[in-house]
C-alpha cells in the first residue's frame, strides 16, 4: 500500500487484534520481519493504527499505510495519521530474535548493539531528514494535510526475554532520550508493544463505561 487509505478506527476489533498479538508473541519466541511481523500487522489495521498511541496527538486513527513511499527515496513499513490534528507516527518493523537488539563480542563483557537495531535506527533517521528536506512543499501538503505534521518515530524489535536487566535499561534509556531534529524515535520490544497496547485499550475500555 503507497498510499494513505482512510480508516474508522474499532476499539473492539482493535481489543480483539490485541489479543492475536498476544497469541502469537506466546506461540513463537522468533519472529521473522517479512515472513511473520509484516503480514500479521497487514491482516490487522486497527491493531497497527493503535500502535501510533505513542504519538499524544494522534486522537483519530483515520490514515493508515504500509511500505509508505516516502517521497520516492524511503519506505516506511507503517504510517499512521491523524489528517486533522496533522500528526503522524512512522513506523519500522524488525525482526524478533536473540541478537536483534544487542550481540555478544569476544573479549569485551559489554555486549554491542546489533547491525539490524543500528539499521533500523538510521532508516528512521533518514525519513525525518527527507521529511525535514520536503517540508512546506504543495508536495508535502498535498500527502499530510499540511505543509508542517507532527510526527514521530518508533522501531519495534526484539525480545523481552533476550534481554539481560542492564541491557533493557540501555534500551529504556535509548528510548525515552532518543530525539531527531526535535522529534522523538521510540525504540521498543514486540512484549512492550504488546503491553504498552494492552494497558491503553484497556484504559479506552474503563473511560466508555465512565462516559455511560
Amino acid at each position: 500500500m503507497k498510499n494513505f487509505s482512510a480508516l474508522e478506527f474499532d476499539q473492539s476489533l482493535c481489543r480483539s487484534e490485541i489479543g492475536e498479538l498476544q497469541q502469537l508473541l506466546q506461540r513463537r519466541r522468533g519472529l521473522s520481519e517479512r515472513d511473520d511481523i509484516i503480514p500479521f500487522f497487514r491482516k490487522r489495521q486497527h491493531l497497527s493504527a493503535f500502535v501510533a498511541s505513542y504519538h499524544p496527538d494522534i486522537i483519530r486513527r483515520d490514515r493508515i499505510a504500509f511500505e509508505y513511499d516516502i517521497f520516492g527515496d524511503f519506505a516506511s513499513d507503517l504510517v499512521v495519521g491523524d489528517w486533522i490534528n496533522r500528526a503522524y507516527c512512522f513506523v519500522e518493523f524488525e525482526d524478533a530474535a536473540t541478537n536483534s537488539i544487542f550481540v555478544a563480542k569476544a573479549g569485551k563483557n559489554t555486549p554491542e548493539w546489533s547491525p539490524r537495531f543500528e539499521r533500523g535506527l538510521s532508516q528512521i533517521v533518514d525519513w525525518f531528514w527527507k521529511l525535514d528536506d520536503l517540508e512546506r512543499t504543495d508536495d508535502f501538503e498535498n500527502r499530510f494535510n499540511g505543509r508542517t505534521i507532527d510526527y514521530i518515530g518508533l522501531l519495534i524489535i526484539g525480545r523481552n526475554e533476550n534481554l539481560e536487566l542492564r541491557e533493557r535499561r540501555r534500551l529504556e534509556w535509548r528510548q525515552q532520550k532518543m530525539i531527531v531534529n526535535s522529534k522523538h524515535i521510540y525504540c521498543v520490544t514486540y512484549d512492550k508493544l504488546c503491553a504498552d497496547l494492552s494497558a491503553r485499550i484497556a484504559r479506552y475500555q474503563f473511560s466508555e463505561q465512565v462516559d455511560t
